[in-house]
């Protein structure tokens, strides 16, 4: 009989391939519409009227760095989380903290262009970005995550 003093992980449980899965899917068009934005990208700035894009133009430098943090960091962490990494806690913090100050940010704005923003949106973006959190802690806590 063989003894191994290494403590065993914990098998991959059949809910982290659908958790994983359907985050890169929602995160991923995070990073597409991120990335559409960004770069003035034609065929998708063409669903906004023109003062909706005026107004997602005109955002700062800074404003663009917080949002690339949320939607990037949501999206590594949910590729983290298929690989089984435990730095998908991380990446999920990082995430969830720039779509919070974001939020705030966006709340505090004056004369924003009718359909340019949509706190209901933003707040299931922020839940879902909890949830994938605690998930993660979780798998963590299992052993799941390594």
């Amino acid at each position: 009989m063989s003894e191994t003093l290494e403590p065993q992980a914990a098998g991959t449980p059949w809910h982290l391939w659908v958790v994983g899965i359907l985050a890169v899917l929602w995160n991923g068009f995070g990073a597409f519409d991120y990335t559409a934005t960004v770069t003035h990208w034609a065929p998708y700035m063409s669903n906004f009227t023109e003062e909706q894009r005026a107004f997602f133009y005109s955002f700062p430098v800074w404003q663009y760095v917080i949002w690339a943090f949320g939607v990037w960091g949501a999206l590594i962490g949910s590729i983290l989380l298929l690989l089984r990494s435990r730095f998908a806690v991380w990446a999920f913090l990082i995430s969830l903290l720039a779509a919070l100050a974001s939020m705030v940010h966006g709340m505090s704005l004056k004369d924003v262009p009718e359909g340019a923003s949509n706190p209901a949106f933003a707040a299931v973006i922020i839940l879902i970005g909890a949830l994938l959190l605690a998930y993660a802690w979780r798998m963590t806590r299992r052993g799941v995550l390594r």
